[in-house]
């Protein structure tokens, strides 16, 4: 975004600019401060602002310095590997001193070497170009600091050779993505599913009335309901983890071309091969000029599904809070509601919502867009890939809110009850099933058992001595009457509690 420039006419000099009044004084509006005049480092988007210091690891893998960063990397090891495999014929083998320092590069590439490449692309207005000449600048010092012997200076058309800028850029986002995924975004949602698995079994046995379409329904266990979304998140994160990172590097239409015009002999299907394999990457033998990206719309899908499979989550929990089965802890100094003193609102969980809506939104759209490119090239996946980091970091944000938000509730067993104890005719379904089960045995007078008992349940609250009346009417065995007149609501869950166990299988 360029930045406004201050406004240097003289307040005395007239003009017909918009903004002044018809004097030309200025008006209020031209007086008001320029926020990106006093600092480009005023963020535009909540990431890079408000809710920096969430989503700051994401920086080293998903930014622009990072991009070039990557960049860097990938043409060094191009060129090592290019010496280091004797393909091209003349070309001098570096030394161990010389690989190091070319990585060296890398590794200590910081904020002057990312303004030096910003000036340097303000001149060739193009990124790679720039990231080329960077590298090159570096040979040419190279005797500086190894001394008049070292090769490097001329090894200079080495760098880039052969490549198109997509060669790079593939490589170097599949890293960014494989490094943000692994080290960053799976560390959060493997703690969000470990949080979640442990308040399920902490609360495995604590009875709860389930509802299904907003209505009371048969009873389960906070840590069942629980420990099902949590197993619906693993199963996420272990898709994810098993994600593969393609990448190329076979010229300007994927064909070769450049490498064997300039070096005929050499297996340059097997150097691309063993390069990108080298680098971590899975090796795509099939491209245009650019790498596909369909194993980001694969990955991409995945994690907008852990997305919404969290965000099911959130919207779970808020309802739970709502209804009083959690309370939630307040940190001291933290203000609920700005007018109701006694409201503790549960914004974790709502900002995580709004978070994970924009992710998913921005993961779609990767993921739709940068599977199709015009014939052999076109540059929608350019400017699309820009926005992985946004995504990612939002999904993040999201997760912290989420993990902060369970980390404050207290499940509340009592207001459970309560409800449980208002609910008697859940146990309808059971009664019902016992009367099928022994009408099928050749009990007598187990005729119409749902009938019989939604006239009794339907549209009206019923007591526990309402049920038991019932079931003494029926004629039952002595044992299942007996064992359907000591079931309660809260005794009524079947193997829920058992299931969470399931979790650690």
């Amino acid at each position: 975004m360029s930045q406004s420039q201050p406004d240097t006419t003289p307040d005395s000099a007239a003009t017909t600019d918009a903004g002044t009044g018809a004097t030309g004084a200025p008006t209020a509006r031209d007086e008001r401060v320029h926020l990106a005049d006093v600092t480009p480092a005023i963020a535009l988007g909540p990431l890079d602002g408000r809710y920096r210091g969430a989503v700051a690891p994401l920086v080293d893998h998903l930014s622009e310095a990072a991009l070039n960063r990557a960049r860097v990397h990938v043409e060094v090891e191009w060129l090592i590997h290019l010496t280091s495999h004797h393909v091209v014929p003349g070309a001098p083998t570096l030394s161990s001193e010389e690989r190091e320092y070319l990585r060296d590069v890398v590794r200590t590439f910081d904020a002057e070497s990312v303004a030096e490449l910003a000036e340097t692309e303000r001149v060739t207005v193009h990124d790679v170009k720039a990231v080329e000449y960077f590298l090159k600048r570096r040979l040419e010092l190279a005797p500086d600091l190894l001394g008049e012997d070292t090769v490097l200076p001329d090894v200079t058309e080495l760098v880039h050779f052969a490549c198109t800028s997509e060669d790079v850029n593939n490589l170097s986002y599949a890293l960014l993505v494989q490094g943000a995924v692994r080290d960053v975004w799976l560390p959060a949602a493997r703690g969000v599913v470990g949080d979640l698995a442990t308040m399920a079994r902490e609360h495995a046995g604590v009875p709860m009335l389930a509802r299904t379409h907003g209505q009371p329904a048969t009873p389960t266990t906070l840590g069942k309901e629980l420990a099902v979304l949590a197993h619906r998140l693993q199963r996420q994160v272990r898709r994810i983890e098993g994600a593969e990172y393609l990448g190329k590097i076979n010229g300007a239409t994927g064909t070769y071309g450049a490498h064997l015009a300039a070096v005929p002999g050499a297996d340059w299907v097997a150097v691309s091969r063993t390069f990108v394999e080298h680098l971590g990457l899975t090796w795509n033998p099939l491209t245009t000029q650019i790498e596909s990206h369909d194993w980001q719309a694969e990955l991409y899908a995945d994690v907008a599904r852990f997305n919404r499979v969290l965000h099911n989550l959130a919207t779970d929990v808020w309802t739970y809070i709502s209804l009083g089965y959690f309370a939630q802890v307040r940190g001291q100094g933290t203000v609920g509601s700005s007018t109701m003193p006694h409201k503790v609102n549960p914004i974790r969980f709502e900002n995580a919502e709004a978070n994970l809506e924009i992710s998913c939104a921005l993961l779609d759209t990767l993921g739709a867009t940068l599977v199709t490119s015009r014939l052999q090239r076109d540059l929608t996946d350019s400017t699309t890939q820009r926005n992985i980091g946004p995504a990612f970091g939002h999904s993040l944000l999201a997760i912290d809110n989420v993990r902060r938000g369970l980390a404050g509730l207290d499940a509340d067993p009592a207001a459970m009850q309560r409800d449980l104890d208002a609910n008697w005719e859940v146990l309808g379904e059971a009664v019902q099933s016992a009367m099928r089960a022994a009408g099928i045995a050749g009990v007598p007078g187990m005729d119409q058992p749902y009938e019989r008992l939604k006239e009794l349940t339907r549209g009206r609250r019923i007591t526990g001595e309402d049920l038991r009346a019932f079931v003494a009417g029926l004629g039952l065995p002595d044992d299942v009457a007996a064992r359907l007149s000591a079931m309660t609501p809260a005794t009524y869950t079947g193997a829920a509690e058992d299931l969470v166990r399931h979790l650690d299988a």
